[in-house]
């Protein structure tokens, strides 16, 4: 295993539209979605260790998810946890990363990549993140994995590449989430894919990336390159973290890049943003429900999303195309058509507790 492959693994964020089963305080990325015995974190984590070595995993989480991180990867050391004081986006704790490894390893190639996303063809994975890694070692270059696009959607990114028989496509540029008629126009184009927030690099030329576009922030997380990997690392983050801009690496770094590069891929890659998405990926029943660690006796009830706890029985009948989750305290029972609503509405019931 290449001792120059590390990966930073994002598993920050909060996932408020997956509650009620993501919280705050127990966000998706600790749960086991998809019912297989493994966090999403957890899948992530032996998907990358299949290519990279474990030690050179590191992880970036709120500071409050540190002790979760600690439970589901008990296997990994103090050091490979990037503690965030402050909420910044994903700018700053890429860069934070990236000078930390650097410090240990002048040569390395990193991988940043989603905690919470589901992948099905994990050889594929692996395949198209060594290519990416060995045209990262070879160029000055910042490479993202686009997916092929199989319909319109407009709840991702996407990624404009030029034509070239070349099998690393040049971006020409990023558009934000576009409305339906600009989907379907980008997919009939040919040239677009979908942004999954994959990036491959060395940090050679992340670091050069931060220095030119984004160098206040580089300045400030400079001045810990002799404290990185140090007992000193965390008082220095927990003074300087909160100073640096909020900030995502698509718009500080990406958008503006001129050596943007994009590997179009193929491996089965769904985001598990939502309930919907959930239910895309899962297997049915004869009636198409998709169920996860329930025993459901279902009765006219058809395309419904349900999620309880493990071995929870549940009972539906005369229900079509509902979300009916449970958890310890709270029963979500919502129509898939206002999937939409569920953030607003667990601000709403968190404001009444």
């Amino acid at each position: 295993m290449n001792k120059n492959y590390y990966a930073l693994i994002m598993a920050g964020g909060i996932g408020s539209r997956f509650w009620p089963v993501s919280t705050k305080e127990n966000p998706k990325q600790f749960h086991d979605m998809l019912g297989t015995g493994r966090s999403l974190l957890q899948q992530t984590f032996d998907r990358l260790s299949k290519i990279i070595p474990a030690e050179n995993i590191l992880i970036a989480t709120n500071k409050m998810y540190t002790a979760l991180v600690k439970e589901h990867l008990p296997q990994i050391k103090d050091g490979q946890i990037l503690a965030e004081p402050a909420m910044r986006n994903t700018a700053p704790c890429i860069l934070y990363s990236a000078l930390k490894i650097k410090s240990l390893n002048k040569d390395a190639v990193m991988i940043v990549a989603p905690s919470d996303h589901h992948i099905e063809n994990e050889e594929t994975f692996a395949s198209n993140v060594i290519t990416a890694f060995k045209a990262c070692e070879e160029n000055d270059i910042l490479m993202t994995l686009g997916i092929e696009p199989s319909n319109p959607n407009t709840g991702y990114g996407y990624i404009r590449f030029e034509n070239s028989k070349n099998e690393i496509k040049k971006v020409i540029n990023f558009t934000e989430k576009p409305d339906l008629e600009t989907a379907k126009e980008f997919i009939k184009q040919g040239d677009y894919l979908w942004n999954a927030g994959i990036f491959v690099w060395s940090v050679e030329s992340v670091l050069t990336a931060f220095e030119v576009s984004l160098p206040k922030m580089y300045k400030l997380f400079e001045k810990g390159n002799s404290l990185y990997n140090s007992s000193k690392e965390e008082s220095f983050i927990e003074q300087n973290y909160g100073l640096a801009e909020n900030v995502s690496i698509d718009y500080g770094i990406m958008e503006s890049a001129k050596n943007v590069f994009v590997l179009p891929v193929d491996f089965g890659w769904n985001d598990l943003g939502t309930w919907g998405a959930l239910y895309d990926k899962l297997e049915k029943d004869q009636s198409e429900n998709a169920v996860v660690n329930a025993r459901v006796y279902a009765e006219n009830a058809a395309k419904n999303m349900i999620s309880t706890a493990s071995g929870k029985k549940v009972v539906v009948k005369g229900l079509d195309n509902y979300i009916i989750v449970d958890t310890e305290n709270t029963l979500l029972i919502l129509p898939k058509e206002n999937e939409q609503d569920i953030k607003e509405i667990s601000a709403k019931v968190n404001q009444t507790k």
